[in-house]
């Protein structure tokens, strides 16, 4: 695709601030959603202010040429669980998450220094398109259930479907709002427009929202309440985030080397599976910029950059970080791949963390409305997988065997519990599709064969 804006391209200032705030907006629910789900006192804003500065030290450490946010990782829940569960108190699992962090982070700077020595040609072997293609779709289509699931987030849910009750259907009006406004603005937009259809999008089915929730309060209808507006009763204007540092500081004094030894048990052999996303993440976003990320700044500088800036994200918000699949698609739907739009995210980031107004409006913004923007974002990288497998010839069984394997064990949800370490749908679906790619690529292409004879 034809770049809006390429990575070395700086927008006028004004521009520059939607741009980033829509990329925010892109990412804003997985980063706080971490938290809110590990729970024990966990920070939202700390996680966001965590997440804009394992941005800033990924960018440094990949010269500004890899441009893509990082935010909370969903691979780490059980790990962060684990630690908190293992803990003596809370002060003692804030230290342990700290802990973990540090031990995942060395676990990228191993193997960066392992890649600058042996360079990059054996993952094209071992992980040429026809394996990370699929892999890549996998990625966007282990996250359709969520989009849904927020989409149809004020519906009943007996397990076998959805009940499409009063709030139900207007939750699903608000998405089905947004979700169309993204795409007319994308596909038909001018200019501005067409590089922020999110923005757009967002704020229509946030307005669609707040009309059903003013018409409720005022009839006093529940159904119509969509959005929770007493949160800004209490709001401050003002208020610094509870970083976890301070927490884990009164929770140093209780750990001890069994502890310790757990976290480590926990954290790094997820470090080792999320080693597998990361290049699948870089090789997406390589295809979207139409440059080599592995090659230039080099995969030894994107693992270095996802590493330090996870251990220093933790710090601040107890949260390893990954690179966000949403961040990649915002890119790629938008066609601003501008680092400077990326950076000033990470500010953005950090600075509204402090601001009452700015983290209760986003997070008021419902889960329907988030849903429906997800759908284009998650769709993009499923997406973004086939395009890689163009080239790849699937009248070959051996090809088409592969992706088979990749495909259905990914969306099939083979997930794996071994002890504290969770195996996701991805990791599994990856080194199945590895471990079948070995075996078959041995076999001659059918087509070379019968011409031989």
């Amino acid at each position: 695709m034809k770049l809006a804006y390429d990575i070395k391209d700086k927008p006028s200032f004004g521009k520059l601030l939607i741009f980033a705030f829509q990329q925010l907006l892109a990412i804003l629910a997985a980063t706080i959603a971490v938290p809110a789900i590990v729970g024990n006192g966990m920070s939202q804003s700390a996680a966001l202010f965590g997440a804009g500065v394992g941005t800033i030290v990924y960018l440094l450490f990949t010269k500004f040429r890899s441009p893509v946010f990082l935010g909370s990782s969903f691979a780490f829940l059980g790990s962060m669980f684990a630690a908190f569960a293992g803990a003596v108190s809370a002060e003692a699992g804030f230290a342990g998450i700290i802990l973990g962090a540090i031990f995942a982070g060395l676990v990228y700077v191993v193997i960066a220094i392992i890649v600058k020595v042996a360079g990059v040609k054996w993952i094209d072997k071992i992980m040429p398109a026809v394996v990370i293609g699929p892999t890549v779709s996998i990625i966007g289509l282990s996250l359709a259930g969520n989009a849904v699931g927020d989409m149809l987030k004020f519906a009943g849910n007996e397990g076998s479907g959805y009940i499409m009750n009063t709030q139900g259907w207007i939750g699903l009006i608000c998405a089905l709002v947004t979700l169309f406004v993204v795409m007319i603005c994308s596909v038909f937009g001018k200019k501005m427009t067409k590089l922020i259809p999110f923005i757009i999008g967002i704020l229509a089915g946030y307005a669609v929202a707040a009309i059903f929730t003013v018409i409720g309060t005022k009839t006093g209808n529940a159904d119509l309440v969509i959005i929770d507006f007493s949160v800004f009763s209490g709001m401050k204007f003002f208020a610094v985030p509870d970083f976890t540092f301070i927490k884990a500081a009164k929770g140093l004094s209780q750990i001890n080397g069994s502890y310790i030894a757990s976290i480590a048990v926990a954290y790094v052999p997820v470090a080792f599976f999320v080693f597998a996303e990361h290049i699948a993440d870089h090789k997406n976003l390589s295809s979207v910029i139409e440059k080599d990320l592995l090659k230039d700044p080099g995969l030894h500088r994107t693992l270095l950059g996802d590493g330090v800036g996870s251990m220093a994200g933790a710090f601040f918000g107890g949260c390893p970080n990954t690179t966000y699949g949403e961040s990649v698609g915002c890119v790629a739907i938008t066609g601003n791949a501008s680092i400077v739009t990326i950076l000033c995210t990470a500010v953005m980031a950090m600075v509204i963390s402090f601001f009452g107004p700015f983290v209760t409006f986003l997070s008021t913004i419902p889960a329907c409305v988030m849903g429906g923007v997800c759908v284009t974002l998650y769709g993009f990288i499923a997406v973004s997988g086939l395009k890689m497998i163009q080239k790849v010839d699937l009248d070959q069984n051996k090809n088409l065997f592969v992706v088979a394997v990749i495909l259905i064990s990914g969306i099939g949800g083979m997930t794996l519990n071994i002890g504290k370490v969770t195996l996701t749908e991805i990791a599994c679906a990856l080194i199945l599709g590895i471990i079948t790619n070995i075996i078959l690529s041995k076999k001659k292409d059918e087509v070379v064969e019968e011409a031989a004879e």
